[in-house]
């Protein structure tokens, strides 16, 4: 393998259950090479059917890293993931001039892309207050807060997530600037180009996808799953779509049926955000869902 010649991430993202999956892997038959799943939710092993990752038969047929490495117990976020995935690519670079990255993490997408935004240090008594606040007066007010303080960061971060929302309100608070001002000011080096391909569909498509993807999940025993987690319920990790409404069941607060009809409805909402996220990244190649791999490779100018 040629050392000099140039290093290629092909970077596949778009919304939940558009088929991301499918045509990673068939790009790393393609080009005979890896791939690097940037999804947060399938780091953990003790999560499978909630975060729908890849059947056994699709991780046989690609070499995957990142999948199911972590226990939903150990401290990981998207430093610790930056630093792991660039070096892997390291050394993937070393045997392989192209290789893969899918995920729908808008931010972990990122990360490995681009490095992530520098923010200013925040008086932790901030973060602390937040914290009551969230307790007392619920997550619904201190959206409505983040709404009005920088409706750009409103409508793209991941709001249902506590952490997410409280993070992004610190910034706003202890700066008196929007969280979003601080995004993509810095691009840290990196000795590989990126190509990325978003694959999108008309929203009738994708939420048809998503509402199969999740009555699939229920069938695979996705309440059986969450049952077994019942005693990590306060762990950041299960604070996600697809878990935490199993909760809510579980604890006897909903039926069944609105538990797996509030799970379609977070998820849907999750894939507006998504593609939020990545419509406003430029250097993005889009394709329709059902567009042939003949077409997508030819696109690539590799």
């Amino acid at each position: 393998m040629n050392s000099s010649k140039t290093k290629y991430l092909i970077s596949i993202v778009g919304p939940t259950a558009i088929g991301k999956t499918t045509l990673a892997i068939k790009l790393a038959h393609y080009f005979n090479t890896e791939i690097i799943s940037a999804d947060s939710r399938q780091f953990y092993k003790e999560m499978s059917i909630g975060t729908a990752v890849p059947s056994i038969e699709e991780l046989s047929q690609a070499k995957h890293h990142f999948i199911q490495h972590k226990s939903i117990t150990e401290d990981y976020n998207v430093g610790a993931f930056e630093r792991d995935a660039i070096e892997c690519l390291d050394e993937l670079f070393k045997t392989h001039d192209i290789v893969i990255l899918v995920g729908g993490s808008g931010l972990y997408v990122k990360a490995v892309k681009d490095g992530l935004d520098d923010f200013p240090e925040i008086d932790s008594s901030i973060r602390e207050k937040l914290n009551k606040r969230l307790k007392q007066e619920g997550l619904e007010v201190l959206q409505n807060e983040l709404k009005t303080l920088d409706k750009q960061s409103y409508e793209s971060i991941a709001i249902d997530n506590p952490h997410r929302l409280i993070r992004a309100l610190e910034i706003c608070i202890g700066t008196g600037k929007p969280y979003s001002s601080f995004l993509g000011k810095k691009k840290a080096s990196r000795n590989f180009k990126t190509i990325s391909i978003g694959l999108t569909a008309e929203r009738d498509i994708i939420y048809n996808r998503i509402n199969q993807r999740v009555d699939i999940m229920i069938e695979q025993g996705l309440v059986d799953e969450v049952t077994s987690l019942l005693s990590y319920r306060h762990l950041n990790a299960l604070n996600t779509v697809g878990y935490k409404e199993i909760f809510k069941y579980l604890n006897g607060d909903w039926t069944l049926e609105f538990a797996i009809s509030e799970i379609k409805k977070n998820t849907r909402r999750f894939s507006k955000r998504q593609l939020t996220w990545f419509r406003k990244q430029e250097d993005i190649l889009w394709f329709d869902y059902e567009e042939s791999f003949e077409n997508i490779s030819n696109n690539l100018n590799i």
